[in-house]
């Protein structure tokens, strides 16, 4: 991604032409998966860059950002998966509307925005994950792809994910 950012606008009602029921997901990569989350609750795609740093911040939240005015915390969501984070030229920060508030979550890379139709989405198993499951709206099938369809706001504004008390 160069240094221009990508804004999202906010799609009305999704549809593909047909008369089935169908909603549009941001996907990015953590690792070797692949996640996608509403496209309502994006509000832009920005290249990563060092936050400011705030002191006794759980160590998922890089610090700060201050983004046209608004100051917004950035956490990565690789570390507080317990997954593996390095920083790279793909290296994104998703901003994210959620809960009445501005944050960033930092993902290996974005993918793209796929509109997937109800009887694409598959109820997702019940195991034991680094993601409660409460989380995991379902599984999405394109193709060969098995998209993880996460409930970013109910996760980020949940007390076990950390961010509030």
């Amino acid at each position: 991604m160069s240094s221009t950012d990508l804004v999202l606008s906010s799609p009305s009602a999704a549809t593909t032409g047909s008369s089935k029921p169908s909603k549009q997901f941001l996907t990015f990569r953590i690792g070797g998966e692949e996640y996608g989350i509403d496209i309502l609750k994006v509000q832009e795609i920005r290249s990563y860059e060092n936050p400011t740093r705030i002191a006794h911040a759980p160590s998922f939240v890089k610090g700060v950002v201050n983004l046209r005015g608004v100051i917004v915390p950035i956490m990565d969501l690789r570390l507080r998966l317990n997954c593996e984070a390095q920083y790279s030229s793909f290296t994104v920060v998703i901003v994210l509307n959620v809960g009445h508030r501005i944050l960033g979550m930092v993902v290996d890379s974005v993918s793209d925005v796929l509109e997937l139709e109800d009887d694409q989405v598959k109820p997702a198993p019940d195991i034991a994950a680094a993601i409660d499951s409460r989380f995991v709206t379902g599984l999405g099938k394109v193709g060969d792809r098995i998209l993880i369809l996460l409930d970013i706001q109910g996760m980020v504004t949940s007390p076990e994910f950390g961010l509030t008390e």
